[in-house]
């Protein structure tokens, strides 16, 4: 099962004997949540989350999106339908950020059936795609977490993998650099870790690159699947992304979720400037 479907196939399988449950994700970092945007016009059937508050525990020590609790996050599938059998299908406003982060929780807690909808709410509209006020009554679903189906790393663990597989920055180059940090205590970078903007896996209207150009673009970073890779952003949202963008190149990747925001709140962790590793 590939990891991303585009919006004519969504529609297809919406048409089918057995449609998939849609999560609308939309949301916006530092921002309100989103919940007026789904309220104005979502896909049919689409049951929105809302990032900050069900796909994240509270801000602190872990970073500025922990993990959420397991249980408290597989009640909130189960609110908006999810089974363990049921496919799952996640969508937001475009930039793919929100929706591979529950994609990736999803993955993450043992679901083996969820995708993303590539490009977003954009591609859907683009494609011919209705949208709707109504808001879906549905049946709770039965789905409970077992984390820990994917990869996941800790602090020490992204240290580690820096120095002996591959370890990429998703944020943007000059956060990497610590030429500018507008959100965390200082700028920088994990040391041996490999810059990787998130933002240069997809086309400019939001959808992924082929397949075979984000494996060409990550063989040049020396992630071709044959050592350990490691992914880590800000806080664990746009690395999410570039998890989702390895695994459509055909490249496993473990994601480090407490990210940028974990590791500079530790003033005894070391930090790194400049556009080399170390």
């Amino acid at each position: 099962m590939t990891a991303i479907l585009s919006a004519s196939e969504l529609m297809a399988e919406l048409a089918g004997p057995r449609p998939p449950v849609l999560l609308d994700i939309r949301w916006q970092l530092g921002g309100p949540d989103l919940r007026a945007e789904y309220e104005a016009g979502h896909l049919p059937g689409a049951v929105y989350v809302d990032l900050d508050r069900e796909l994240a525990g509270p801000p602190g020590s872990g970073g500025r999106h922990p993990l959420p609790d397991a249980e408290e996050f597989g009640a909130v599938m189960r609110r908006a339908g999810v089974s363990a059998d049921t496919p799952v299908v996640v969508y937001d406003g475009g930039l793919g950020w929100a929706a591979a982060r529950a994609w990736w929780l999803l993955r993450w807690t043992g679901h083996g059936n969820v995708r993303v909808l590539d490009g977003g709410l954009a591609a859907w509209t683009s494609a011919g795609g209705g949208l709707t006020i109504e808001e879906p009554s549905r049946e709770g679903g039965d789905f409970k977490p077992s984390p820990g189906a994917v990869g996941l790393l800790d602090a020490d663990a992204a240290a580690s993998l820096a120095r002996t597989g591959v370890l990429l920055d998703a944020r943007a180059g000059e956060r990497y650099r610590g030429e500018i940090e507008p959100i965390d205590r200082v700028g920088g970078h994990i040391p041996g870790a490999l810059s990787a903007p998130t933002a240069e896996n997809v086309r400019p209207d939001g959808r992924l690159l082929p397949a075979e150009e984000l494996a060409a673009r990550f063989a040049g970073l020396g992630a071709s699947g044959e050592i350990p890779v490691g992914v880590y952003c800000g806080s664990g949202v746009s690395g999410a992304h570039q998890v989702l963008a390895l695994e459509v190149a055909g490249i496993p990747a473990a994601l480090y979720a407490g990210s940028w925001s974990e590791w500079s709140s530790d003033e005894s962790r070391p930090v790194a400037t400049g556009p080399d590793p170390q």
